[in-house]
């Protein structure tokens, strides 16, 4: 695509999740941004699970959209539609774009205003404060970093975790899942393998509730979580011009730069990509940066080959485990407690995602 003078491209922006937040920040005074989100705010949601146990962390880890990103639109709202020229949003407005970013990570149904947010998470930590056995389904980082702080900040509380795998964490060695299961067991998590929780024929006895599992166990508490996975949010791409770029598992299928395959001027970011690498949020801050530093470069006229490839990220993960301790895999070893603790467990990497925004930390 050609300059048109001095004029400003325009950039529609989808999604203001780790990857979309990231990118509008860092264009915004290079593009006529429009960035569309269904809520006003980013959260930097792998420390959701401490502010279930410590409201007062989503402070600082539930951020309006306009304290990081000054100088474009928002627009907030769904995106239903793309046309060649135009996003489509659900209250009937129509968006024109030069450029296009599409970063609509997973479907998770959270409220529109960050105060909401904030309230569900004091009502979510008055739940586990009020309840003296907890259940958590799912065995995935979600439940297992949900049952790290529950262990760490309430021990005196009994948790079960029911996961339908035959081990934890399975997105990553079975080291890391035999060190995690160790952990937990060592702070009186009762973990089920290999089971899952009907939670259509829950019973109430005597002021809690009893969970039955397909292994024909019984378990009472008095609550549950649920912590399996969310679904891709791109669903509403189906009706679209990018219908035909979905592959068999709903992502879209992108090339080396970012670039939807075929398109020219349409990205794709974060885990709606079939980028080949284990879905996590710092890695979707690379995309972020990848696709921004391309975007900079085509808007200013610039030549496609000079483009930045993106290198998928190794099998590097650290899960939480409570305040202090996290699992960490590397590429060439497994480490468990306090030393990969420091790296993540301490702050959650929240004062240097907010950095990244141009935030102060604190």
């Amino acid at each position: 695509m050609e300059e048109m003078g001095s004029e400003k491209r325009r950039l529609v922006v989808i999604g203001g999740g780790i990857a979309g937040s990231l990118l509008a920040k860092s264009l915004q005074f290079h593009a006529d941004v429009t960035f569309i989100d269904p809520k006003e705010y980013f959260e930097i949601t792998w420390a959701s699970l401490r502010t279930m146990v410590e409201p007062s962390f989503g402070e600082r880890s539930v951020i309006n959209h306009r304290d990081y990103y000054t100088n474009g639109r928002i627009v907030t709202s769904t995106a239903i539609g793309i046309t060649e020229t135009e996003v489509l949003t659900a209250d009937d407005f129509s968006f024109p774009y030069d450029y296009l970013v599409i970063a609509t990570g997973h479907r998770d149904p959270v409220p529109k205003t960050r105060m909401e947010r904030l309230e569900e998470y004091l009502a979510e930590n008055e739940k586990i404060k009020s309840a003296q056995s907890v259940l958590i389904v799912g065995g995935g980082p979600t439940g297992v970093e949900l049952a790290g702080e529950i262990s760490a900040d309430f021990p005196e509380k009994n948790v079960t975790l029911v996961h339908s795998g035959s081990r934890l964490l399975e997105f990553i060695g079975p080291k890391a899942s035999d060190k995690t299961l160790q952990w937990l067991t060592s702070k009186r998590v009762d973990v089920k393998l290999e089971q899952r929780v009907d939670l259509n024929s829950v019973t109430d006895s005597n002021g809690s509730k009893i969970y039955h599992t397909t292994a024909g166990e019984s378990i009472r508490a008095d609550c549950h979580f649920l912590c399996t996975g969310k679904p891709l949010g791109s669903g509403w791409l189906e009706g679209t011009i990018l219908k035909s770029n979905l592959d068999s598992r709903g992502r879209l299928m992108v090339d080396e730069y970012l670039r939807v395959k075929g398109r020219k001027n349409i990205f794709a970011i974060g885990d709606i990509t079939d980028v080949p690498e284990i879905k996590q949020g710092y890695l979707a801050q690379k995309h972020a940066l990848v696709a921004a530093g391309n975007l900079k470069l085509l808007m200013a006229g610039g030549k496609e080959r000079k483009m930045s490839s993106y290198k998928p990220g190794s099998t590097t993960a650290i899960v939480s485990l409570g305040r202090r301790d996290a699992v960490a895999q590397f590429p060439y070893t497994t480490l468990i407690g306090i030393v990969p603790g420091m790296i993540k467990s301490r702050d959650l990497f929240v004062g240097k995602t907010r950095k990244q925004r141009g935030l102060q930390p604190h």
